[in-house]
């Protein structure tokens, strides 16, 4: 036996000075990849039994040793591997691994490199439809499952990922998406963590600075902050105040600003008469509101001008508190179901002055809202005014989402109700401002019809200060329980 080393910068040049110096029938004893290229030991046995063997068809029955026959009959198995068959010497030769790893050429020059060794490619290549070639430029996804041969266990699967390594095709292969861990996940939440310390400090930093540049400004932007006024409209509003002024011209000059950008009604609905429907959320005080409107406008116009209709199916006792109001003040009930009975029973009050709508208080994350709404938007026949009720004690950010729902239907104006509840009234200032929703009326008490206002711009904004200054006030003198007292609307 003959055992010889080649090296080579790929796996086919080694493969084709094997052959060249061993011929086909030697053997890969074994192979290894090099900073440079590739090593292989081949070894050739030139015992002349062995080309015989080499050349018996791989369907004929092995044949059986047994002690009659001599030993030189059979090709010594490599002392590494096992050999479950005898066979698998039949798959060691360089021709057959030639078979498993040549499929149709790719290119002219690699064609004429077989037809100029002798190997007739045309023999080897099947269409790839069949199941014995194996393409080794296909991606490992792709590639079709190999039949399992003696060979396997001779190491000829190390080799063939050797090769498919050494000439991997041009596209690359895909990688395995990497899946989030516990610690890309600990990282990602110390990451926002800092960014948001980063925010909070520079933020700091930012408003140390403008106390530092314009003391003036800075504290008219805090005063207005705690009126309850959103920082961010308190910071644009200030950025309008002249340099020049004291702090106490300042602070009067943002105050009218803060009027001048709020709009009101101007007590439309008791001035101009006509269809309007309260919407809002549950609590508010939807029904005592329109009870306390109809008081006034049967004041203004007589009992029998007003009329007073409810869409609330849902609640108990909806309708029932409703009609009390409507025996006490002397106009007439109705309660409708849908758009179309809406729709009738308009049509037979058309020749009211005031017709004021009571609909179901739900949330505005109720699904069936959008049904409400409905309701309303589908009356083509009859111009139907709606004004969202807010309550004064909301927060600012349930106050926002409120108003993003229910500008499903085109609004006329908000009222607001509860002020008398409430410590701070810079927050439906801001929602007023913020969305452009022009204010027609406040209440702050459950009397009717005494306790609601027509909105002013100027007593609301002096009100918001007023009670701010009481709670700065008992602060100051460090009772921390102390409420502000109530005080009139306007007083």
């Amino acid at each position: 036996m003959k055992i010889k080393r080649f090296f080579a910068k790929d796996m086919r040049t080694a493969l084709k000075e094997v052959k060249d110096e061993l011929g086909v029938d030697a053997v890969i004893m074994s192979n290894k990849k090099l900073a440079n290229g590739v090593e292989i030991v081949a070894a050739v046995d030139y015992d002349k039994a062995a080309p015989k063997a080499a050349a018996q068809p791989q369907a004929a029955p092995a044949p059986v040793r047994n002690q009659q026959q001599p030993a030189h009959n059979f090709v010594k198995p490599e002392p590494q591997r096992a050999q479950p068959e005898p066979q698998a010497a039949v798959a060691d030769s360089l021709q057959a691994l030639l078979e498993r790893q040549s499929p149709r050429p790719r290119s002219p020059e690699l064609a004429s490199m077989f037809s100029q060794s002798g190997i007739d490619t045309s023999e080897h290549y099947q269409e790839p439809a069949q199941p014995r070639t194996t393409n080794m430029f296909a991606r490992e996804d792709e590639a079709p499952k190999r039949v399992q041969t003696q060979a396997d266990s001779l190491g000829f699967d190390d080799l063939d990922r050797d090769f498919d390594d050494l000439d991997a095709p041009v596209a690359p292969r895909p990688q395995a998406q990497n899946k989030e861990t516990a610690e890309m996940s600990a990282m990602r939440d110390e990451m926002n963590a800092i960014r948001q310390l980063l925010e909070h400090q520079v933020s700091g930093l930012m408003q140390q600075d403008m106390a530092r540049r314009d003391p003036t400004r800075a504290c008219m932007i805090d005063r207005l902050i705690g009126m309850g006024i959103d920082k961010d409209v308190a910071e644009q509003m200030a950025c309008f105040i002249p340099d020049d002024v004291s702090r106490q011209q300042g602070w009067k000059a943002l105050l009218q600003m803060v009027e001048d950008q709020m709009q009101t009604t101007n007590n439309e609905i008791l001035r101009q008469g006509g269809v309007y429907a309260l919407v809002g959320p549950t609590g508010v005080g939807k029904t005592t509101t329109v009870a306390k409107l109809a008081a006034l406008g049967a004041q203004k116009y007589g009992a029998d001008k007003v009329a007073l209709i409810t869409t609330d199916t849902y609640r108990i006792g909806a309708y029932e508190q409703l009609a009390t109001y409507g025996r006490i003040i002397g106009c007439g009930v109705k309660q409708v179901k849908d758009a179309n009975e809406l729709a009738e029973v308009l049509y037979h009050l058309r020749n009211k002055r005031l017709v004021l709508i009571d609909t179901a208080g739900m949330s505005q994350r109720d699904l069936r809202l959008t049904e409400q709404l409905n309701t309303l938007m589908r009356n083509q026949r009859v111009d139907i005014r709606s004004y969202l009720v807010l309550s004064a004690t909301a927060q600012i950010n349930v106050l926002q989402e409120t108003v993003r729902h229910f500008k499903k239907v085109q609004l006329s104006g908000c009222i607001f109700t509860k002020l008398d509840e409430s410590l701070s009234l810079g927050e439906i200032i801001s929602i007023a401002i913020q969305n452009r929703l022009p204010i027609g009326y406040l209440t702050n008490g459950q009397r009717v019809p005494e306790d609601i206002r027509v909105a002013n711009a100027e007593k609301l904004v002096k009100k918001a200060e007023q009670l701010y200054l009481k709670r700065a006030k008992a602060q100051h003198s460090r009772h921390q329980a102390v409420a502000p007292s109530t005080v009139g609307m306007y007083d």
